[in-house]
This record gives structure tokens, C-alpha cells and sequence, in this order.
């Protein structure tokens, strides 16, 4: 593995789309649960590698707005995988004093859900050394169109002028506004797309995309993704 001291370059964000649990389950014969909870194991190894690197947020798509269609064992063994790996990962939280939150509509998850992330939430929320934020229940779509929600009803309450809405007022009122735009994106499997991840924030980030499977997906592959990010050149629009 790649030592942290060894890449010049550090992003201060990452955002990951893990993606290929169920095709890393179907290869062994197994249920897409299997991989996801396979899954889960890459995403404690990440956790650490960020803490290794100096990541200081990393930002997991974990259940969009659109995985609702799945079946519904399917998405009742993911929130049970969630509950298992709140209760069974926060001692390493308070031990690295990184804080947990959440991206998306929490208010759709089932209620149990709901309370332990809440829960876990608040025991962290003054911890700053890391932050992983989850995304629940999450759509890029869904939160622009809640942002722009928030901004008619400034508007008609006469708290914000039509004039004075810019690309500032509208950040501003995303779920997360005081977290940096992600710096990387990473997104596993071989697929080459967003996936309505994070449509507004990933406007300017690096991304990096490798045919390794989620479940797979280590430290050493991590270190790999940091290593490329660290030879691109972020001109944001200007001249190279």
C-alpha cells in the first residue's frame, strides 16, 4: 500500500458511488445482500484510509431516491445493514472523532432508521478531525428542487428579492451547505456515469473511475485514486 507521505496532493473531500455489490454477489451465487454487506467492509477500510490520508470528508452514495423500486426485502436488508453498521462502527467515530451526517430526504427512512442515525449524529456532531456524511434516500434532482422550494417561499414571505437570487443563495440552501464541494469523485464498478449524485456539487471535481467492484474496492485502490487526483491540474475554467 501506498504510504499517506507519498502523495503530494491530498483532496480535502471525496465523494464515492459504490457501486457493483449485487454483481459481486451474483459472482459467487450469492444474494445482492451478500454484497452489500461485503460492501459495508470496503466502506469501514475507506473510513480509515481517509483518516490515514488526511481526507477530512468522504461522502458514500448509500440509498438514492430512486433504489425505493427495488424489492422490498432488498430494501429493508439495507436499512437493517445501515442500523447493524451504526451501532456496530460508532465506537471507531468517537474513537477517531468524526462526525456523522446525512445528505438527502431523511424524513422518507422508517423510523428506526431514522433514530439511530439521529442518534449517532448527535453524539458526534462536535467532533471535527473527520466527517462522513451518508447519502439516504438522496437525489441530486430531489435536493435542487427542494433548494429551489426553500427560495420560492423566501421569496413570497418577501426574505429574499428575485433579483438577489444568484448561485450563492441557492447553495446556501442545499441539505449540506456548509460542506466543501467534493475535490474526487470516485464511482466503482466500470460504470461511467453520476447517477444523479450530487449534480450541483460535483460541478468542478476530478473524477476517477476504476472497473473494481465496490466490495473489493481497498485501501490500496484508494491510495491509487489519490495518487491520480494528485497529478491533475483544477483550473476551474482558466486557461492551462
Amino acid at each position: 500500500m501506498t504510504a499517506p507521505a507519498e502523495i503530494a496532493c491530498v483532496p480535502r473531500h471525496v465523494a464515492v458511488i459504490m457501486d457493483g455489490n449485487g454483481r459481486w454477489a451474483k459472482q459467487r451465487g450469492r444474494p445482492r445482500l451478500f454484497g452489500h454487506r461485503a460492501g459495508a467492509e470496503s466502506l469501514r477500510a475507506i473510513l480509515r484510509a481517509c483518516r490515514d490520508h488526511g481526507v477530512e470528508f468522504l461522502t458514500v452514495y448509500a440509498f438514492s431516491t430512486e433504489n425505493w423500486v427495488r424489492p422490498e426485502d432488498e430494501v429493508s436488508g439495507l436499512m437493517s445493514l445501515l442500523k447493524t453498521f451504526l451501532k456496530k462502527d460508532e465506537h471507531e467515530l468517537h474513537e477517531n472523532q468524526v462526525r456523522l451526517r446525512v445528505t438527502g430526504r431523511l424524513q422518507d427512512l422508517p423510523k428506526a432508521v431514522r433514530n439511530e442515525l439521529e442518534r449517532v449524529m448527535a453524539a458526534t456532531r462536535n467532533y471535527e478531525k473527520g466527517h462522513l456524511i451518508l447519502a439516504l434516500s438522496y437525489g441530486g434532482r430531489a435536493e435542487i428542487v427542494d433548494a429551489v422550494r426553500a427560495i420560492a417561499s423566501d421569496v413570497r414571505a418577501g426574505k429574499l428579492a428575485p433579483e438577489a437570487i444568484d448561485e450563492k443563495a441557492i447553495a446556501a440552501r442545499l441539505y449540506l451547505p456548509d460542506v466543501p464541494d467534493p475535490d474526487l469523485m470516485i464511482r466503482t464498478s466500470g460504470e461511467l456515469r453520476l447517477s444523479n449524485f450530487l449534480l450541483w456539487e460535483l460541478s468542478y471535481s476530478e473524477f476517477y473511475f476504476t472497473e473494481t467492484l465496490w466490495p473489493d474496492f481497498r485501501e490500496p485502490d484508494f491510495a491509487k485514486a489519490l495518487e491520480e487526483y494528485a497529478r491533475r491540474q483544477r483550473r476551474y475554467g482558466a486557461p492551462s
